[in-house]
């Protein structure tokens, strides 16, 4: 079974979006080419070169906070690293949020166990928007046995 969630980020960060992905499994889990024990495998792919997914920390927000504080240190929208750019025609934070998405993941896999997602108790699964701008991101799920 294949959907395509389309989500809308307000801003640069971390955007959870785990209960959309587990409400696509609740909702077509009929669907679903599971087996009878209601497993198998959650496959998630963004659509996108300027943002990226990530399994993360989901109770403590600091946890997110100090992530995105890194990762901007890391690759600056500004100064002699950022000078050095080439590809700036859309802003000064495109070419870091492409840099950023390749230093993460643009898909994830999660197994399926008992009709739900095998995340660990303090895991979340996250849209991270490294645009600046509201973007609509589109996220493929396909599920399977």
């Amino acid at each position: 079974m294949v959907t395509t969630l389309t989500i809308r980020t307000n801003h640069q960060g971390l955007h959870a979006i785990t209960p959309l992905i587990a409400a696509v499994i609740a909702r077509d889990e009929s669907r679903f080419s599971l087996s009878e024990s209601r497993s198998g495998l959650c496959t998630l792919f963004l659509q996108h070169t300027s943002a990226s997914l990530l399994i993360q920390e989901n109770a403590d927000p600091s946890a997110r906070h100090d992530l995105e504080r890194w990762m901007n240190r890391l690759v600056p929208e500004d100064g002699a690293a950022a000078a050095e750019f080439t590809h700036t025609e859309e802003g000064p934070d495109d070419m870091p949020s492409h840099i950023k998405a390749a230093l993460t993941a643009v898909s994830l896999s999660i197994p399926i166990v008992d009709g739900r997602l095998a995340l660990g108790r303090w895991q979340g699964v996250y849209l991270w928007e490294h645009r600046r701008a509201p973007h609509e991101r589109r996220v493929v799920v396909h599920v399977g046995a």
